[in-house]
């Protein structure tokens, strides 16, 4: 191992550092470094004043070069010895020197005599192994980096491959609910189709038998006029005597004729319509929710029952203001779906239902307001007198439509459309100095 280690520096030594052949005609430099000649001339041939040696950069004064006739010999001997196998350095393609540098400014190989060029003035230059080693550091973090980039996106495409497969199946499943509705629908329209066509069978069956009846009654009425009206012509061709014989039995059936009344009737411009409460009623009876008051989020001047299904205000502090509202909420929350409760209430004064979101603050003093994350509508009752009102509550997240139904009369009220961001719970408000109970419906 030492001898081929000997031998290696030997023919290293041998070697001419610009072309890293055995110099061939070896000369030597001021600073003591070997070349060969035509190499150190061919690195020294655009230059006139300084001329620096390509191992140290020493600026030689004047092209003084001196043969070195027993490095010649050596040299002589060494390319008779066997080769190491070092591994050749490539060669500049502009300067044929050996490329034993490198800049870490513009990421170059680079040879001595490139080192002096001006592109490379003031650049950060280092020796090609040091070079090496150090990227190669660089380029194995990089390799560890990309791996762990590749993992995150191989993650990334399971995760939306997975979204794409509960999306199929949600809208899957909306389909069949669509499909299951739309029969449902179907079916209605065609039971009641049937049905009104059965009215409109006796109906028209009804009208028939009463036209008939009613044109042999007046063509009897018509029989019965003229079997008088010929007597009555008859009579009065006759003597006097005859005629005055039977003329009060005459008076008498002329007395009671009396002509048959004319039946009339009139078709309806539409004989089936669709009830009004039709979607009303599906979304009671599919969509009620069973809901249950929270007393921890009920203002002091609210009494809840025990099992959170009515909520009472009671007389309030004068010292409250009119404008003050008193709020309570549901203990469900609500972050998809559709859902619908129903409200009875009792009392006099102003009182409001709704949907906050659950940010939504409990300050009394807050006016509800979509602005704030709270939509709900107002009820108006009597100031004197106790009334009663039955308010349904309908809500569709994912579509953002908050709607309110007056169950007296199924009719809506008003709709609200927002975006939620968060989870949704009821609403319920009274104005202060209103004497209000509210209950909530069970879904019974």
């Amino acid at each position: 191992m030492a001898s081929a280690a000997s031998l290696s520096e030997l023919q290293a030594q041998a070697s001419c550092p610009i072309c890293l052949d055995f110099m061939s005609d070896p000369v030597t430099t001021e600073c003591g470094h070997n070349f060969c000649c035509s190499c150190i001339q061919q690195c020294w041939k655009d230059l006139d004043a300084i001329f620096p040696c390509p191992v140290c950069q020493y600026h030689c004064p004047e092209r003084n070069l001196k043969s070195n006739t027993q490095l010649c010999q050596m040299i002589d001997i060494v390319t008779q010895l066997p080769a190491t196998g070092s591994e050749r350095k490539p060669l500049c393609e502009t300067h044929g020197q050996v490329l034993d540098l490198f800049c870490e400014q513009d990421l170059e190989l680079l040879c001595p005599q490139c080192r002096v060029s001006r592109a490379h003035e003031d650049h950060h230059l280092v020796p090609l192994e040091e070079a090496a080693a150090h990227h190669k550091r660089i380029l194995e973090t990089d390799i560890e980096w990309l791996r762990e980039q590749v993992k995150d996106a191989e993650m990334d495409r399971a995760m939306q491959s997975r979204e794409c497969d509960e999306l199929k199946n949600r809208l899957n499943n909306w389909r069949q609910e669509a499909k299951s509705k739309f029969e449902n629908l179907h079916y209605y329209l065609r039971r009641e189709r049937e049905e009104a066509y059965t009215r409109l069978v006796c109906k028209e069956q009804g009208v028939k038998d009463k036209l008939i009846e009613n044109k042999s009654q007046i063509s009897d009425h018509i029989a019965a006029v003229e079997d008088l009206l010929s007597e009555i012509a008859e009579k009065c061709l006759q003597t006097d005597v005859d005629l005055l014989r039977g003329l009060r039995s005459i008076n008498h059936r002329y007395e009671g004729l009396k002509a048959p009344e004319i039946f009339s009737f009139e078709l309806k411009e539409r004989c089936c319509v669709l009830p009004r409460s039709f979607g009303l009623q599906k979304m009671m009876s599919t969509l009620q929710v069973n809901l249950t008051l929270d007393p921890e989020t009920a203002h002091p001047d609210l009494v809840v029952s025990e099992d959170g299904k009515i909520v009472l205000m009671e007389e309030t502090s004068p010292s409250h203001l009119p404008d003050q509202y008193f709020a309570v909420r549901s203990c469900e929350k609500f972050a998809s779906g559709r859902k619908f409760w129903q409200v009875h209430s009792r009392g006099r004064g102003l009182w409001s239902l709704g949907v906050c979101q659950e940010s939504f603050p409990t300050d009394a003093d807050t006016a509800p307001c979509p602005d704030f994350g709270c939509w709900q509508t107002e009820q108006f009752m009597s100031r004197v007198e106790f009334e009663d009102s039955w308010i349904g509550v309908f809500l569709d997240y994912e579509l953002g439509e908050i709607s309110f139904y007056n169950l007296s009369n199924n009719s809506r009220l008003h709709t609200y459309t927002a975006t939620f961001t968060e989870k949704v719970q009821a609403y319920f408000s009274v104005q202060s100095q209103s004497l209000v109970t509210i209950r909530i419906i069970g879904e019974s």
